[in-house]
């Protein structure tokens, strides 16, 4: 049902509002049933969480777009119009896009079924950024890798802006989380995945010269501000770095990471 809306403080905008720490708690962003919300900012990533099955609440959008949006989706959920100043001041961003989509998060996958489907998964370690998180999630959607498994202490692969980033491609990639750095490293070895930490110690070996001795990689990657634990980093399979210019110790974490996942990217 499509609802014209004109006061900027109307309670049914509220939702797209709220942070998100008020979409989801942490218990939710944790939890293995899936719970809380997340929001789509941008017609492209309001496609894309409908096209991965994710459960729309409402939508706010422009009216040029509304009528193409109410034959989309399912007769009960709400699309909001309103002008471009009020999406601009509901959405927090300034920029009136031309649809913000509200969505139910899905379910968490299981860290170990997520090992047992995919052959090239990312692995990230306190990587807490999520415009980092989003441009890595892009680059390994893009690069074929099938899976990404996360610490507790990374960002949300759900988060506004890891979406924003990823051009909303975070949600074509099935995610996990694990408690501790080490458990995933044990959890892969045991799963018989060649992992692959990339650090910018010098004694590391350059990534091109690295020929992983089973079909199925893990690519471990660390904050942008301490890199992996010595802990991950001794347990890996190989210890890998990316060959800079002198002058020069480090890539972002999300431009490494493009150059990695292409590197050990699964054959076309």
């Amino acid at each position: 049902m499509i609802t014209h809306v004109t006061d900027i403080g109307d309670s049914r905008l509220d939702a797209f509002r709220w942070r998100d720490r008020q979409l989801a708690s942490k218990s939710n962003r944790l939890e293995t049933v899936g719970a809380g919300l997340f929001v789509a900012e941008g017609e492209l990533v309001v496609e894309r969480a409908h096209l991965a099955g994710c459960e729309p609440i409402a939508i706010l959008c422009a009216q040029k777009v509304a009528a193409n949006l109410l034959q989309r989706f399912p007769s009960d959920v709400a699309i909001y119009v309103a002008d471009d100043k009020t999406r601009g001041i509901v959405t927090g961003l300034g920029v009136p896009l031309d649809a913000t989509g509200l969505f139910r998060r899905p379910a968490l996958r299981n860290a170990r079924q997520l090992c047992e489907e995919s052959t090239h998964i990312v692995v990230l370690e306190e990587v807490d950024n999520p415009t980092n998180l989003g441009a890595i999630m892009r680059s390994a959607v893009a690069l074929g890798w099938d899976a990404l498994i996360l610490d507790s202490t990374s960002a949300d692969p759900l988060a506004r802006r890891a979406l924003r980033v990823s051009m909303g491609t975070a949600l074509q990639l099935p995610f996990a989380k694990c408690e501790s750095g080490l458990d995933f490293v044990s959890l892969l070895h045991q799963q018989e995945f060649s992992t692959i930490a990339l650090t910018p110690d010098c004694s590391a070996t350059d990534l091109r010269n690295i020929s992983p001795s089973t079909k199925k990689i893990a690519l471990l990657l660390g904050s942008e501000r301490n890199g992996l634990s010595q802990q991950v980093l001794s347990m890996a399979t190989y210890r890998a770095r990316i060959a800079m210019n002198a002058g020069i110790d480090s890539l972002n974490v999300g431009a490494a990471a493009a150059i990695a996942l292409h590197v050990f990217a699964p054959s076309k």
